[in-house]
């Protein structure tokens, strides 16, 4: 396809994407009190006695409301979003790697999910509490509704981007980006890098960064032998066709 296709074909599909999302948004948007008492429990949770989140300007609690809405429509429009990225990519993939479409779909899904709902059960309240424990009698702890939406989309995203991983390193495995030989002998510096990841991306305390960190080497190693699978599912299918190939030859 030309340069020109691929941008047509880019904005066609984020297009779909954005329906799928806007349409889901009129759902979720209904439900924006029960969303956001969900949100919120984890930090209302950790708070001292009497303490109340706040807005500081006027529209900000409206605008957090519309934001928490548009939140929950990308997670549950997320299987549709990752349909299209599949359907965007598929033309240079060969033939039997297309017909994988839908369980990269459900994979890719679940683990986003899992991911979240992993950031908001576990590390959510370790975080909070961390945050709260500064809290003194001259201290008070005066949270606005713009910034604690902020700082926990940003975890949970974040959460549900890594734990797509090894379905990424699968798929780079595939097109020969990346080998399990590879993956093991920069398992050291990967460690590093995930370690890393978990200090920019969680509060400053060593229990929540390593929260982030140990899923993420769990993850890299579940990848690595992912990625060894494909290797071997791989090499015996070039294997048969060399076979077929040279039988054709012969006869």
């Amino acid at each position: 396809m030309p340069f020109l296709a691929h941008l047509e074909e880019l904005r066609s599909r984020l297009v779909r994407s954005a329906i799928a999302v806007g349409v889901c948004f009129l759902g979720t948007y209904l439900f924006k009190e029960e969303l956001y008492q969900g949100l919120a429990q984890p930090l209302k949770a950790a708070m001292p006695a009497g303490a109340k989140l706040i807005y500081t300007a006027p529209a900000e609690a409206f605008f957090t409301y519309l934001k928490i809405s548009l939140l929950a429509a990308i997670v549950v429009a997320s299987p549709i979003i990752f349909y299209q990225f599949w359907r965007f990519i598929a033309p240079g993939l060969y033939d039997h790697e297309r017909k994988a479409v839908w369980p990269f779909v459900l994979v890719s899904s679940v683990l986003f999910m899992v991911g979240s709902v992993f950031c908001y059960t576990m590390v959510f309240p370790y975080a909070f509490q961390f945050f709260m424990s500064f809290a003194t009698d001259d201290i008070v702890p005066m949270l606005s509704l713009k910034s604690y939406l902020s700082f926990s989309a940003t975890l949970l995203f974040a959460f549900g981007v890594i734990f797509e991983m090894p379905l990424v390193l699968v798929f780079l495995g595939r097109i020969g980006v990346v080998s399990a030989k590879g993956l093991k002998k920069n398992r050291k510096y990967a460690i590093l890098i995930m370690f890393v990841a978990g200090a920019m991306f969680t509060p400053p305390d060593v229990v929540t960064q390593i929260m982030m960190a140990v899923p993420l080497i769990i993850l890299y190693e579940i990848s690595i032998w992912m990625v060894v699978a494909t290797e071997k599912k791989k090499a015996e299918r070039q294997a048969a066709e060399e076979a077929e190939f040279t039988n054709d030859e012969e006869q």
